[in-house]
C-alpha cells in the first residue's frame, strides 16, 4: 500500500517592517548592520544575522567568504557560532537574516541554504527549544516558527541513534 503525505507549513508576512514588535525590529535591524559587516568580494551578497539569546542579548555574524570555495562561512553560522562559543548556557530563542547586493537589501526576504539549515536544526536540537526565524527583505519579512518548517524530516544525532547529554 502506498501513502501520499504532504508536508505544509504557516508562516506570519509583514509587508512593512515596522509592522513588527519592537524585539523583533531591533533584531532585524542587527541583522541588516551586520550585512554590511560581510566580506564579499566574490559574490557581492552580503548576508547579515542576528541571533537573539533568552537574556536579551543580541549575537551577530556575517557572511565571509573565501577564494578556496566553500572555505567561507554564511551569516547564520557565524552568528550562531559565535553564540554557542561566547555564551553556551544562554540559549538562543530567534534568528534574524538580511541579504544586500550592490543596490542595497534585496527586495525579497532571505531564506537560510541547507547547510545553515541543518545548523539551525542541530541547535535546535542541543537547546531543547525552537528558534524562531526572521526573514527580513525590502518587501516584506517572514517569521517562521522553528527550522522544522523550512527542513521537514531532517536528519539529526536521533536518527544516528546517538544519546548525547
Amino acid at each position: 500500500m502506498i501513502r501520499t503525505n504532504n508536508i505544509s507549513f504557516s508562516y506570519a508576512e509583514y509587508e512593512k517592517t515596522d509592522e513588527l514588535d519592537s524585539e523583533d525590529m531591533e533584531l532585524v535591524i542587527a541583522a541588516r548592520e551586520s550585512a554590511l559587516n560581510a566580506y564579499a568580494p566574490y559574490s557581492k551578497f552580503r548576508v547579515g544575522a542576528a541571533v537573539r539569546l533568552e537574556t536579551g542579548l543580541i549575537v551577530r555574524g556575517a557572511n565571509v567568504e573565501n577564494a578556496a570555495f566553500p572555505s567561507g562561512i554564511c551569516a547564520e553560522r557565524s552568528a550562531l557560532s559565535n553564540s554557542i562559543s561566547n555564551h553556551h548556557k544562554d540559549k538562543p530563542i530567534a534568528i534574524a537574516i538580511a541579504a544586500m547586493t550592490e543596490d542595497g537589501l534585496t527586495e525579497d526576504s532571505p531564506s537560510p541554504c541547507g547547510n545553515c539549515r541543518q545548523v539551525i536544526a542541530e541547535e535546535e536540537l542541543r537547546i531543547g527549544n525552537q528558534i524562531r526565524i526572521i526573514l527580513s527583505g525590502k518587501n516584506k519579512t517572514l517569521i517562521i516558527a522553528s527550522i522544522s518548517s523550512l527542513l521537514p524530516l531532517q536528519f539529526n544525532r536521533k536518527k544516528m541513534k546517538i544519546i548525547l547529554p
